[in-house]
């Protein structure tokens, strides 16, 4: 062997070596470094399917009253004096208006000196009858003489009654040139003036109770059937729903409309009367079907699914068809069964088969406000 072949098996290249050192470190690293980490666990929270009553519902048109709105009256005629201002908020037995009183206290006056004269009247006639019965005992007297002072008696004691009532009638005149509210409310609109001459049964003011309130609304009488007091429906004002219960069902319909009453008592009281509303009442008998919770529900513009959490706390997805939704569940239709466990926060971006870690809302808030 020459000494340049030598030299050439005996000691390698630099290039070589440089090669296998490379190799080495690379092979070094991956052992390193162990096999790749698994996905995390997407945290969420969970429902559950579950079979419940549902109904067929339609929007009803409707408004809000107040269970207290009245023209006050007046109950005597009279001049006024004052009036409230529209817009002025009174509680019950507040003075609305003030109607010049001088004509029926003046006859209440006169009326008490009436009343103090018949009985003084009847006072005599009183004395003369038993002036004429201890007579009689002694026949110093007729049977006539003694009838007639019996009858003076009763006629005087009926001129009592009558002029005390006419009295008190004068009386209570006087205390109605002031007109009072009879429940509390506030003053909308003025029918009279200061100055002017309210006839007796005449309006003076209108007056609405603004808490005192509930929807209104008129359905058809084919709906009358499956409405009942006491059940929970739902009211919206612009897209805005709200709860509220069925207060009560008029059992009259309209002739001409072909339309009933419904009055619904409503969780929030917050509305101004007048509102024009929707009330949702149930169109057909309740029947059973599966639901899931409102958010549980994925709509896609050509699918609507939900995400199961299997036991193995992976999640698949189910194709669903929706049906009747109501306050807190929507109705579906799909491979679902009750007790099962769907997604109803967390799963924006998770795929069929990922992982997921179940918490409850008290983790859930305890992980957004730690400490």
């Amino acid at each position: 062997m020459s000494a340049s072949r030598a030299r050439l098996v005996g000691h390698p290249s630099r290039a070589a070596l440089a090669g296998i050192a490379a190799a080495s470190a690379l092979t070094g690293a991956h052992a390193a470094d162990g096999p790749p980490p698994s996905a995390p666990r997407v945290v969420v929270e969970v429902g559950t399917v579950s079979v419940r009553p549902v109904t067929v519902n339609s929007w009803i048109p409707g408004s809000i009253v107040s269970r207290a709105d009245a023209h006050i009256a007046s109950v005597i005629g009279g001049r006024v004096m004052w009036i409230a201002e529209v817009g002025m908020r009174v509680r019950e037995g507040d003075p609305i208006a003030r109607l010049d009183d001088t004509m029926p206290r003046l006859r209440a006056e006169d009326l008490r000196g009436q009343v103090a004269r018949v009985r003084a009247q009847r006072e005599v006639a009183s004395s003369q009858l038993e002036r004429f019965n201890r007579l009689a005992a002694t026949q110093a007297l007729s049977a006539s003489q003694l009838e007639d002072a019996r009858a003076q008696r009763e006629v005087s004691a009926e001129d009592v009654a009558r002029a005390e009532a006419q009295l008190e009638q004068a009386q209570y005149e006087t205390s109605q040139s002031v007109i009072r509210a009879p429940f509390p409310g506030v003053v909308t609109e003025r029918f009279i003036q200061r100055g002017e001459y309210v006839q007796i049964g005449a309006a003076t003011v209108r007056l609405v109770n603004t808490t005192d309130i509930e929807a209104r609304a008129t359905a058809a009488l084919a709906l009358a059937a499956n409405v009942r007091p006491g059940q929970q429906v739902t009211v919206r004002e612009h897209g805005v729903e709200r709860g509220g219960r069925v207060r009560t069902v008029v059992p009259v319909g309209d002739d001409r409309s072909r339309q009933f009453e419904v009055r619904v008592t409503l969780a929030d009281p917050h509305w101004l009367v007048g509102t024009p509303v929707e009330v949702s009442l149930p169109s057909s008998a309740a029947r059973t079907a599966v639901t899931v919770p409102r958010d549980a529900l994925v709509i896609r513009q050509n699918r609507s699914y939900v995400l199961r959490v299997t036991h193995a706390d992976t999640v698949e997805q189910l194709d669903v068809t929706p049906g009747v939704g109501m306050e807190d569940a929507v109705e579906v239709t799909g491979p679902l069964s009750p007790g099962d466990r769907v997604v109803i926060r967390g799963g924006e971006r998770l795929t069929a088969g990922q992982a997921v870690r179940v918490i409850n809302p008290t983790q859930r808030a305890v992980q957004l406000h730690p400490g």
